[in-house]
This record gives C-alpha cells, structure tokens and sequence, in this order.
C-alpha cells in the first residue's frame, strides 16, 4: 500500500468532477482491507486533512477502517463520526454503501455502549436521507435508527421516518425490524393503531420459517389489537403458510389471554394477568398486558351503548366490574373525550345518556379530510399497480414463481422486490 500520506493527497486531489471521484474510488479499493485498519490508530489524525463534506468518500474509507479495527479510539471519535454523516455528500457515500452502513452501526453500538442513545440520533436521521435513493426506499440504517429512538425514549423522533410510505426494501430483515420497532413506537405514543398496522406487516410478510421477530411482533399485535378492537382478527389470506401454521404455538399464552378477554369478565382476566406476569415481564409486555386489562371496562362499557339508551353510573358500575360510580364517570368522561362514545351525564342524578354519532360528514374539515385520503389513495393505487407491472417483468421474480416466458423478450425496470420475494 502506498504511503498514508500519498493516499490523503490522492482524496484531496480527486474529490472534484465524477470523473475523479471514479478514479480515486478504484485507488481506494487498491488500498482498502487490512492494509488500512491495521493503520487505525495512524489513520485518525489524517481525518483532520480532510473536509467530511468535499472529500466524503476517501473520509469514508479511512473512518471506516478505524471503526472497524476495534481499536480503542477514544470518545472524540464519536464526536468525528457524528460530523461526518451529517455533512456528508450522499453522492460520494452511495458509492460504498456498505462501509457507510458500517460506520453507522459502530456508531450505534458505541452511543449505546455508553448508554446515552440519545446522542445518535441526530446523526442517524441525517445518515437514513443520505443513504436512501428515495423517501421510498427502507435501509438498513431505519432500524438502527428506530432502536435509538425507542432507547432514549424520543418517540416523536421515530415518526420522521415512520411517516413515510415504504416501497422498496433491500432485505428481508430491514422490513422486519423496521416494523417490530415502528410498532412499539407507535405503541409508546399511545397511537395504537399505527401500532397495529405495522406489527400486523411484520406478522403477515412472507416467510419461509418462522423467525424472532415476527413472533415478538405477533405477541405485541395480540395486545395491541385487544387494547384497540377488543379482538384479535383472523390471518388474511395472503399471509405465509408457516405463519399461520406456527405462530400461535409460539405465542400460546397470548392466544389464551385474548380468548380470556373475549368472554368479558374482568376478575378472569385480571387473575389470568397476574397468574402469568412472569411471562409477560420475560417478554417486555407486561406494561401492555396492564393496559389490556384497563381496557376491558372501556370494551364493557362500549358494549352498554349498544343495549341501552340511559343507564346509571351505579348501574355501569356494577356490570363492567368497577368499584364506584365514581369510577364509572372517569371512564365514561374519558371515552368521551377519546370520541370513543357519543353520551351526556346528568350530574344531579347520575344518570348516563348514549347518543348515536353526531358527525354528518358535511363540514369544510371533514370534506377536506376525505378528499386528502381519496388523493392519497389514487397515488397508492397508481404506485401498486406500477409496481405489479415490474414484477410481472423481472426475470427473478419469475424464476422464483416458476413462471416460464421468453426473457429475451421482457423488459426489466430494476427495483427492489424484496417485499414481495418468496423469502
């Protein structure tokens, strides 16, 4: 390998025009592998020669190869990795998206080394756009960056990348992490449908053999669904064969708590609760559990407004299994608020009205609302059916369906599959 020395003037000097940057890229790989991270520590004071911004692939290689010596680089190291995906070229990085991927995650796994999470997250966010082809595309670095907004607690951060509508994924895994972690942030937000909507994506997306994750997220889906909908929907049709074969056995005291939560008694469920708190605390569920149990009175209660037109708050007491009256009106005054019920209290003799739905879906907001979501909907419509008509094109996938056809013929539009591969 040529000199440190050489190699720093080669990046500074070919930095400029794509044409330079392809031929410092061919020198780079000449000198990359072992050569360079056996020169880890030597290689941290060359960093200060070069701009993370112009020179951002030869600072990539060199960054690389110190994160990934193991060499004890100290914690001003964090400080340089955390400068450099910030102010990146997302140009030059592409390049070599593995090693930037691996800079991502020693990055990861030291803010997390040092328990304070929260520092990468900044950064983190900053290295999803700048890796991501489009706001379509799921990375590796999602999931890494999930995980640090679930550790440090920093829910709302999650939903910058949450809020986007995924398409294209790269690996399997991606898509399975991105929505057990999405889920739970959801889930930490109190937006349990979301919650609901991701964990079901990691449940019913196509598998071979039954993997961790998507058992985990099974167990939080059950929940989720008891806590939103009282009921745990059946698989759709288009979910794998061996999910709907052995998930269940993977997540049997699940199953039984949602049978448990079905027949509406609350003692039963609070007994079947604590008779298993072990396994739900092994799992990390018993904070959700708890809340399964809460939401028994409000299922019982959403029950009571479908039988009767009036009832007493000592009344709705006793049939959902509340202490008080007193009791009764905090859940009622909360489903109210919630938009839960539609109902008025009488204060002066305690007694509870139930009304039918007051929207008449006429107002300006509302009318708004659903041509918003009629928009959205045609732009989904339009990208599925583009997407189908790739795949009906792509010779892998092909392969994989054992479709037989004249490939020679086919025109291929290349994109990512994965999400739809026979994994």
């Amino acid at each position: 390998m040529e000199s440190l020395e050489a190699l720093v003037a080669h990046i500074q000097g070919l930095s400029g025009s794509p044409e330079e940057v392809a031929h410092l890229h061919s020198l780079l790989k000449q000198a990359d592998g072992d050569s360079l991270r056996s020169h880890a520590a030597a290689l941290v004071p060359f960093l200060t020669h070069l701009s993370p911004e112009a020179h951002s692939l030869g600072y990539l290689y060199l960054l690389e190869a110190c994160a990934t010596s193991g060499a004890n680089l100290g914690a001003d190291f964090l400080v340089t990795v955390a400068d450099f995906l910030t102010a990146c070229s997302a140009d030059q990085i592409r390049l070599a998206p593995d090693k930037f991927l691996n800079v991502c995650r020693v990055f990861k796994d030291q803010v997390m080394l040092l328990n304070t999470p929260i520092r990468g997250i900044a950064p983190l966010r900053a290295a999803v756009r700048k890796i991501q082809a489009s706001p379509e595309q799921l990375t590796p670095v999602h999931a890494e960056y999930l995980l640090l907004c679930l550790l440090a607690k920093q829910y709302k951060a999650g939903l910058s990348v949450l809020e986007d509508d995924i398409f294209e994924v790269d690996q399997p895994k991606d898509l399975f992490l991105y929505c057990y972690y999405g889920g739970m942030i959801y889930i930490g937000l109190k937006k349990f449908p979301k919650a609901s909507e991701l964990l079901h994506n990691a449940v019913t997306a196509p598998m071979s053999s039954l993997n961790a994750i998507a058992v985990e997220a099974y167990k939080k889906y059950i929940l989720v669904s008891l806590i939103q909908n009282g009921q745990v929907p059946s698989f759709p049709k288009y979910t794998s064969a061996t999910a709907q074969r052995n998930m269940k056995n993977h997540a049997q005291i699940y199953v039984e708590l949602s049978t448990c939560y079905g027949n509406g008694r609350y003692t039963d469920l609070e007994t079947f609760v604590e008779s298993n708190a072990a396994v739900f605390q092994s799992d990390n569920n018993l904070g959700l559990a708890k809340q399964v149990l809460s939401s028994m009175y409000k299922r019982n209660i959403q029950r009571l407004t479908q039988t009767y037109l009036t009832l007493s708050l000592e009344d709705i007491a006793r049939s959902v299994q509340l202490d008080t009256p007193r009791d009764a009106e905090m859940h009622v005054l909360r489903m109210i608020e919630d938009g839960e019920i539609h109902a008025t209290i009488n204060q002066k003799d305690g007694m509870v009205s139930f009304h039918e739905d007051p929207e008449q879906y006429k107002s300006v907001e509302m009318v708004e609302h659903i041509d918003t979501s009629i928009q959205r909907l045609t732009a989904l419509s339009k990208k599925l059916a583009s997407i189908d008509e790739n795949m009906a094109c792509d010779p892998a996938y092909l392969l994989k369906g054992g479709i037989t056809g004249d490939s020679t013929t086919t025109t291929s539009t290349p994109f990512h599959t994965s999400i739809f591969e026979m994994i």
